[in-house]
């Protein structure tokens, strides 16, 4: 019987075909611009060890499984999420790495993938270490392995986090978000002027309002932005305020070292934000009210069309507040006496009853509608469960809101307030309403809290 020799490269027709695929994965992204990579070098020795099973059926997929700058501790991975994908369709039987750690670094991920392969019964070959996983023996060496690749992937971890303090301590800058007020330069912070400009202005804006919100509000309207060019929000004002960087200060773990950055914020300037920072919010409110503007001034009149003008005085150490009719005020007694003229009104029991007449406005459903449609206007992706949220939640916080942020909000709403000896005759604004819900949505929802 005459045998036929194989030439080299030559399969058999008798032996089964075995679609192979080849997967690399290099921790960091570095060189991989380069021609010959630690990629192709994985990759050249996996196509020559299929290129020597020929024999035995093996035959190289098209597809290429390569994952440079990925970590082996996690499967999140693009190159490996395709492999898995073409596994679980049936279009790969074995896949060849250079080593098993290029697969996984961690035990509990590897024993995922194992399971996997074995469910769409797919084998797995290292060209540098001989494994099978159809045995147990197999599997205890492969077991051993990781455990010592997943400790040495711990160690390295520990040393980059020592070098990390290490460097702290001395001051570095050791990457991440770049702060506003600083850009980058030779892996240092270096100040941007203009930049740095918006960072004090936002300690001197809240030093003299004492408040997060009012600083937000001012800060919009100054067109004051973050670094990317979006408005600043509540979250955004108290990162900057605590944010030691613009001290020329790093922090790590609870320490503080002195930075080889400059500083863009003078230490007094700090330390009275951080003398206002330590009162709380509710307390800083109510030192606020204390001092509060007239809530109405500009917007009460009398039946003669007179501006009434805010007034005060203060009895057995409490402080009375009025609106006063301006005849009034420059002794014109005769207008005093004039039947219709108003002389006084309570300014407490004036602004409630005016405050009473919002609250119950922003609670009516057909003025959420009307609101919602006005606003849409100028924000037509605005949608109406919007418009209500932001309404419903400022009518409970009213009472915690600073004073001027109250003021702002009736000045929108309010046109006018006719007070006579019938009663008053209160005049609103509905159409102020939708640039109302157009700040209140603008304004991140936690801005409207006092609460730090």
């Amino acid at each position: 019987m005459s045998r036929r020799k194989l030439t080299d490269g030559a399969m058999p027709a008798s032996v089964k075909k075995l679609r192979c695929a080849v997967y690399t994965r290099k921790s960091t992204d570095e060189g991989l611009d380069k021609e010959f990579n630690s990629l192709e070098a994985q990759r050249e020795a996996c196509e020559s060890y299929i290129a020597s099973q020929r024999a035995e059926g093996w035959v190289l997929v098209r597809d290429r499984y390569d994952d440079g700058g990925f970590s082996g501790g996690t499967l999140d991975r693009p190159a490996l999420k395709r492999l898995l994908a073409d596994i679980e369709q049936g279009l790969i039987d074995v896949v060849v790495l250079y080593k098993i750690d290029r697969l996984s670094r961690s035990l509990m991920d590897f024993a995922k993938l194992v399971e996997t392969f074995e469910a769409h019964g797919v084998t797995f070959t290292s060209v540098t270490q001989s494994f099978s996983t159809t045995t147990s023996m197999g599997r205890l060496t492969l077991n051993i392995l990781l455990s010592f690749a997943q400790y040495e992937r711990e160690i390295i971890g520990e040393r980059i986090r020592d070098k990390v303090a290490a460097s702290k301590a001395r001051g570095m800058w050791m990457g991440g978000k770049v702060p506003l007020g600083y850009d980058v330069a030779d892996r240092r912070l270096v100040v941007n002027e203009a930049e740095a400009a918006r960072v004090r202005r936002v300690f001197e804006l809240f030093v003299e309002t004492g408040s997060g919100v009012e600083t937000v509000r001012r800060l919009q309207a100054e067109g004051i932005t973050a670094k990317s060019g979006r408005p600043l929000d509540k979250g955004d004002v108290y990162k900057i305020l605590n944010l030691r960087t613009y001290i020329g200060e790093v922090t790590h773990k609870g320490n503080v070292y002195r930075g080889e950055h400059e500083a863009v914020v003078l230490r007094d300037l700090w330390d009275r934000t951080h003398t206002i920072l330590q009162v709380s919010p509710r307390s800083r409110a109510a030192q606020n009210r204390q001092h509060a503007p007239a809530l109405l001034k500009g917007l009460i009149f009398g039946v003669d069309g007179r501006a009434l003008s805010p007034t005060h005085c203060v009895k057995n150490g409490r402080l009375y507040r009025y609106y006063v009719a301006q005849r009034v005020l420059k002794g014109d007694a005769a207008a005093a006496g004039d039947d219709g003229i108003v002389r006084r009104v309570s300014a407490a029991e004036i602004e409630a009853a005016v405050v009473d007449q919002v609250r119950s406005l922003l609670r009516q459903p057909e003025v959420v509608v009307g609101t919602w449609l006005a606003a849409r206007a100028e924000a037509p992706d605005l949608k109406e469960g919007e418009v209500r949220d932001a309404l419903s939640r400022l009518d409970p916080l009213w009472g915690e809101l600073f004073p001027a942020e109250q003021a702002r909000i009736v000045r929108a709403l309010v046109e006018r307030v006719v007070v006579g000896p019938a009663g008053a005759d209160i005049r609103l604004r509905v159409e102020g309403l939708a640039g109302l819900v157009r700040d209140l949505t603008a304004v991140a929802p936690e801005a409207l809290k006092v609460a730090a």
